[in-house]
């Protein structure tokens, strides 16, 4: 298992534990300031200001803080990491821009949604009206609202993997592969929607590194290349990447809607030790085979699950 260790400010580590927010355990280790699950990989955070990254890609989790970092520990993430974001250019946040994220990732239940969304200039002090920012800011009911109003009129595309899809797709294709097809072809929805317009960007909200991103997609027959760019919180540099995740979350939790009344469980987001209870009691009622339909296989809570369940 892959480890990379970051010293960061007490500042950078609450902005850590903001961000890392939905992927919360319930449980943190003496002296720590949080312990988080995201994907395939366990961030724990001390009040030291030592945070710890384990799994198979905590090199790539670990770079999103490094020029954050007050040191790294040697031998582990270098300072040298390549950087993950593309340098924006002046005024880049008054731009016609494609936006998109993704929702879901490190939750063990409901699907990986993907999402890109068309603004242009003209309408963001109308996006900034409906109260369109930073989703992990917002309440459930808020973002419900808001991505309702979103959809009527933006151009936008949105990606639903259901976790029975996931599934079958998942042994042969990493995350981040999935995630990288699934944002190039978004974004080859929305250019397509808004045809003849051109958008002056593209802005991908990043979750691993833009060579890495590339080397994803070049097996697919459209790779949207020209005049992209990505960030880390890509929010916070335009509303079309905050619009694009506001109509993703609220896509998800729909998703977990749908599931709870399928069910007759309330089917929780993230993957701490509520959702292993809920899966060890889909487990009892039908293997492996009705889990399969509602949560992401490889996560660890299916092994936790099983031991529940008694399997």
């Amino acid at each position: 298992m892959a480890n990379e260790v970051l010293t960061v400010s007490p500042k950078t580590l609450q902005e850590m534990k903001q961000y890392y927010e939905d992927y919360l355990k319930p449980k943190t280790p003496p002296g720590g300031k949080f312990a988080a699950k995201k994907a395939t990989v366990n961030i724990t955070a001390y009040n030291s200001g030592k945070v710890l990254f384990q799994g198979q890609t905590a090199q790539q989790e670990a770079a999103l803080w490094i020029s954050k970092a007050v040191q790294s520990i040697p031998g582990k993430a270098k300072k040298n990491t390549p950087s993950l974001n593309t340098p924006l250019p002046k005024g880049f946040n008054t731009w016609s821009v494609i936006g998109s994220d993704e929702v879901g990732n490190g939750s063990y239940f409901g699907p990986l949604t993907v999402v890109a969304a068309y603004v242009d200039k003209s309408q963001l002090p109308l996006l900034k009206e409906l109260g369109v920012r930073d989703s992990k800011d917002m309440k459930d009911p808020e973002i419900i609202r808001v991505a309702k109003d979103l959809v009527t009129f933006l151009p936008h595309s949105l990606l639903n993997v259901m976790p029975q899809k996931y599934n079958a797709i998942q042994p042969t294709m990493t995350q981040g592969k999935m995630k990288a097809v699934l944002h190039n072809q978004a974004l080859g929805h929305v250019l397509m929607k808004i045809q003849p317009v051109v958008p002056e960007a593209i802005l991908i909200d990043q979750f691993e590194l833009p060579a890495t991103y590339f080397k994803h997609i070049q097996d697919q027959p459209n790779q949207i290349k020209e005049s992209v760019y990505f960030q880390t919180k890509g929010e916070g540099h335009h509303l079309a990447v905050a619009a694009a995740s506001i109509i993703a979350r609220f896509a998800f939790l729909k998703g977990l809607e749908d599931m709870s009344a399928e069910t007759g469980l309330r089917i929780p987001s993230g993957a701490g030790s509520n959702v292993d209870l809920v899966a060890a009691k889909l487990l009892k009622r039908g293997g492996l085979s009705l889990l399969g339909k509602y949560a992401k296989l490889h996560f660890a809570n299916t092994q936790k699950a099983q031991k529940i369940a008694g399997f």
